[in-house]
């Protein structure tokens, strides 16, 4: 048996499946633009909207036991501790898959998705529960709708769906994931509903492009004569 080491590590397919481009990407324009409009109308306020009072009272804390414990621990795994919990655990299986590429839109899809949240709250200054609590969007709910929407497009890939099913798998992914820890968001108070909309979008802007960036970085890489030189050496040991 040949000894596996980094070396036998597969780059592997593209992780934004072709058959769902065109879709995600009209999808993100949009989500793009409620981000944008979102951003604009309450730059700057430090209380809910017409919209976000129509939904609930998002600072009245209003859920009980059992629930507040079922939207604590949503609300943990969007936490530094959680987050990175589920972060290792998908790039491990990315790793004992021997995927490369998929293990790197893990961290990028989350992180850039992450690191957008929150330059998007700095930039529009929207608070809850004091000036010192920026709300918008909400990092929680981009966080998990980004990572879902990752494994959803490397289940995708890897179990060669077309392009209904993949669309189904990938937007039920994100809702599902959305909706879970906007709720839990929303009830324990710590964002308003518009707050969680804008997260969720920013997951649906972002995740796509950085997908479409890695596949473009992993396919140049994998072009370069050194690496094809490397490729057929290891097919031929093997």
């Amino acid at each position: 048996m040949d000894r596996l080491d980094g070396a036998d590590l597969e780059v592997g397919p593209a992780v934004l499946p072709p058959s769902l481009r065109v879709w995600l990407g009209l999808s993100a324009a949009l989500a793009t633009l409620v981000v944008v409009v979102l951003g604009v109308l309450y730059a700057g306020h430090g209380k809910p909207g017409t919209v976000d009072r129509w939904i609930i009272p998002p600072t009245a804390d209003s859920v009980r036991a059992p629930w507040r414990q079922v939207a604590l621990a949503l609300d943990f795994l969007g936490e530094p501790v959680g987050a990175a919990m589920l972060v290792v655990a998908a790039v491990t299986g990315c790793l004992l898959l021997r995927c490369t590429r998929a293990a790197v839109f893990v961290v990028a899809g989350v992180g850039i998705t992450v690191v957008t949240a929150t330059l998007l709250k700095s930039l529009v200054g929207r608070t809850i529960h004091g000036d010192d609590n920026l709300s918008y969007p909400s990092g929680h709910t981009a966080f998990l709708t980004a990572l879902a929407l990752v494994v959803a497009l490397l289940a995708t890939g890897r179990l060669g769906l077309g392009r209904t099913a993949g669309t189904l798998l990938v937007l039920a992914a994100a809702l599902v994931a959305g909706a879970a820890m906007g709720w839990a968001q929303v009830a324990l108070g710590a964002h308003y509903p518009t707050d969680v909309l804008g997260g969720w979008c920013t997951a649906l802007a972002v995740t796509p492009a950085t997908a479409w960036l890695v596949d473009r970085m992993a396919d140049r890489t994998s072009d370069r004569p050194a690496d094809r030189m490397a490729d057929a050496g290891r097919r031929e040991h093997r």
